[in-house]
């Protein structure tokens, strides 16, 4: 009986360990993917920016980042985009687990974290099976041009493609380190 017991208790903490070393290594790979994604949307945003200015960008922001998205999350087979609080375009709309994140940012910014490092990833059961979650804060850097687009001064060209766009736009009146939203990542179990 006890050689019993205790070999179901290691059995029992070597599994807990072997799953808190899945997760850990799933937060890495969701960590990785969120810095492709960043990197390969600066990239695309700054030459759009270099060859026709801000107008310029908003196409890529429109066309360009989905496919980023897309891209890594057929790469990864896992699901993969952008989401906020306050949506530029109505097919990043965030999920009732995604708004409680975000609304969890907010609350961690309003105690002063900073929100360039912020992230949060749990293992859910949502749709009836088990999923890893991931969500990465994303800021508003001083030295990025996000507010040419996010900021609360537009130039008037900027506001018009953003209105031709997006007519329902959300996403403006944001200042340096504000929280514009997150990178999300759902992997499944």
């Amino acid at each position: 009986m006890k050689k019993t017991l205790l070999s179901a208790i290691v059995v029992s903490l070597f599994s807990a360990s072997t799953f808190a070393g899945d997760l850990d290594d799933r937060a890495a790979a969701s960590r990785a993917a969120v810095k492709e994604f960043g990197a390969s949307l600066q990239g695309e945003l700054g030459a759009a920016i270099k060859a026709g200015g801000p107008v310029n960008a908003i196409e890529v922001c429109s066309t360009k980042a989905p496919a980023i998205a897309a891209d890594i999350s057929k790469k990864q087979g896992w699901k993969v985009a952008r989401t906020s609080l306050k949506l530029r375009n109505s097919k990043n709309a965030p999920d009732a687990w995604e708004t409680k994140v975000l609304k969890e940012f907010e609350a961690r910014k309003a105690k002063g974290e900073d929100p360039a490092q912020m992230e949060y990833s749990e293992k859910i059961t949502g749709n009836g099976k088990q999923e890893f979650r991931y969500m990465k804060a994303i800021a508003i850097p001083a030295d990025a041009p996000c507010l040419t687009c996010h900021g609360d001064k537009i130039d008037p060209a900027v506001g018009a493609k953003l209105k031709t766009l997006y007519p329902q736009d959300q996403a403006t009146g944001y200042k340096q380190g504000d929280i514009r939203g997150a990178f999300t990542i759902t992997q499944p179990m």
